[in-house]
């Protein structure tokens, strides 16, 4: 079974590839000449992930996927969520203390040459949390999946699964493994952030595991 991953991250591409093995061939966006970045203007990941699998459809009337993913941390209400992985550049929120309330994010502020930083992501989230207490955090994954019904191109189905770990929030970076906020999460049930734990682990027990085993189990009872 062929299937395209909305995606030319090349850390989300061998995550997915591991999770699944064997039995789904996993293309990237590359692998069907498909080079546009394709805008993500949602205000959820559920949003944004259909967005991305259903350009893919669109224009290319082939079998995809497409996910997003945002970390939610309890103190900052919730925040950096779906704007997580252009988080520190994001001009139009204002220096917080770690007990007031989240100020409002618009998917139009501008984006500084930070946008995708992982480092500066982390930076900003750990000056915001300062020293609170409260480290609760949760990564959220969603996967959409668009395919034919059919040999009708033009008749669809949707489909969305989604995968969620509990954890923290560490007070500084550790490991280096991983990507993303990966060195300042630390998942439930282990004293390791998920660089530290290493891929083995990470891709049995992380939000993208837990989505896209589901989506191998729809995929695979077809």
């Amino acid at each position: 079974m062929k299937i395209v991953f909305a995606t030319n991250n090349q850390h989300k591409l061998e995550e997915v590839r591991q999770i699944l093995g064997d039995s789904v061939e996993v293309l990237s966006l590359n692998d069907i000449g498909c080079d546009v970045d394709i805008p993500e203007t949602g205000t959820t990941l559920k949003e944004n992930a259909l967005q991305k699998a259903q350009y893919v459809y669109d224009h290319y009337h082939i079998d995809c996927f497409a996910d997003d993913t945002g970390l939610e941390v309890d103190a900052l209400g919730g925040a950096p969520g779906v704007f997580s992985a252009r988080y520190a550049s994001l001009e139009d929120i204002e220096p917080m203390s770690p007990m007031s309330p989240i100020s409002p994010i618009s998917p139009m502020s501008p984006i500084s040459p930070k946008s995708h930083d992982s480092e500066a992501n982390m930076e900003r989230l750990l000056r915001e949390l300062g020293e609170n207490n409260n480290r609760r955090a949760r990564f959220r994954t969603v996967i959409a999946l668009i395919q034919k019904v059919g040999n009708l191109n033009c008749v669809e189905r949707i489909n969305f699964f989604e995968g969620i770990v509990e954890g923290e929030i560490t007070r500084e970076r550790s490991g280096v493994g991983g990507f993303g906020y990966d060195p300042i999460f630390r998942p439930d049930g282990y004293d390791k952030t998920f660089a530290e734990l290493g891929n083995e682990i990470k891709n049995q027990i992380s939000h993208r595991a837990r989505a896209t085993a589901k989506l191998c189990a729809y995929l695979l009872k077809k």
